[in-house]
């Protein structure tokens, strides 16, 4: 188990226990010390997320929790996992708080509230803004300690509206709690086959640096360099909305079983 600064907000969430198991509906503090695993699952649902493929990711992870494999590997962990959704665009939001899923009929309640999740407003991809929510607004909030934090971040674009020095330091503080954040891009042929150059951004960079590479690269390139990070951190493309499922279902399994760390 990590150690140091980073995993300060253990002490925090172990002392506020018993009163978030309480509200949360949590087993006593007794019974459960900690988890395994805690998984937040971070949506992009700006601009070029419509209401068709908003649905599409929204059943996509409901799908994925009620999956009997990724079910299994949920409960394959004494006490199960601690679960939460993130959806952002030119901020993020906690969508689903923190609940933790020990058995099928957790899974499938945990599943009825993403289903339910309205689409939030916003234009831009600003991934910057979402590590910081993450950081400093989710983390801290969880209500027992876990032994892997996991960041499952996926999208279909690269940050339009955050400079590169921001990016990166708000990403490397997100990485210095002891969270893995691992990639998942949604690509989508003939609309971002590469990412680059000329791409749409938000207004307000004036002469500042950009995360935007000079060059024409793809999304999963700029993934691996500005998403990915931490201890067994990885990557795992969508071909497209409709596979969005197949690939979180494969990458929950992966995740909440600790395969290959």
């Amino acid at each position: 188990m990590r150690t140091g600064s980073g995993w300060l907000f253990r002490g925090a969430a172990r002392a506020a226990a018993p009163i978030l198991a309480l509200i949360l509906g949590l087993p006593p503090a007794s019974a459960a010390e900690s988890v395994a695993t805690a998984l937040v699952v971070s949506v992009d649902v700006s601009q070029s997320v419509d209401d068709t493929r908003f649905r599409l990711q929204m059943e996509g992870i409901a799908e994925a929790l009620e999956d009997p494999a990724v079910v299994g590997a949920i409960t394959g962990n004494p006490g199960g996992i601690l679960f939460a959704m993130v959806t952002w665009a030119d901020r993020a939001s906690l969508a689903v708080g923190w609940r933790r899923i020990a058995s099928r009929v957790d899974a499938i309640a945990t599943a009825a509230l993403v289903r339910a999740t309205p689409r939030q407003a916003g234009e831009f991809t600003c991934l910057g803004q979402m590590f910081r929510t993450v950081t400093v607004g989710v983390l801290p909030a969880l209500p027992v300690p876990a032994e892997r934090v996991v960041i499952d971040v996926s999208g279909d674009g690269i940050d339009n509206c955050t400079d590169a020095d921001s990016l990166t330091d708000a990403h490397r503080a997100l990485l210095d709690t002891g969270a893995t954040v691992n990639g998942l891009p949604i690509l989508v042929p003939g609309e971002n086959d590469v990412v680059g150059a000329g791409a749409y951004r938000a207004p307000g960079y004036g002469l500042l640096p950009t995360p935007l590479p000079q060059e024409r690269t793809s999304l999963e390139q700029w993934y691996r360099a500005h998403v990915l990070g931490g201890p067994g951190a990885f990557l795992l493309a969508a071909a497209g909305y409709g596979d969005f499922s197949r690939a979180l279902r494969r990458k929950f399994v992966i995740e909440i079983s600790a395969l290959g760390r």
